[in-house]
């Protein structure tokens, strides 16, 4: 059997609540714990491991939900009126 091992732990103190709701938020979407997600996030920004593609693909039509849905006319008639 081989020896596990050492795992650090580290306490951060002072977290924003808005960085602490977006933490949870995210952990919920990836269906992680919120001491997984953390690590996972440390990981992305140290460049210690790429984004899965399926989890940016995740995020993008998270994002689509909450944009209002318009019409290609809708849309062609702002476009005409901001060019004027």
């Amino acid at each position: 059997m081989e020896p596990e091992a050492a795992v650090a732990s580290l306490t951060i103190k002072g977290i924003p609540d808005e960085l602490l709701e977006r933490l949870r938020q995210r952990a919920e979407l990836h269906r992680r714990s919120m001491n997984s997600e953390v690590i996972v996030v440390l990981e992305e920004g140290l460049g210690l491991r790429a984004r899965a593609r399926k989890a940016v693909l995740a995020e993008v039509e998270d994002a689509q939900r909450h944009l209002p849905w318009v019409e290609h006319e809708a849309a062609r008639e702002h476009i005409r009126r901001g060019r004027r």
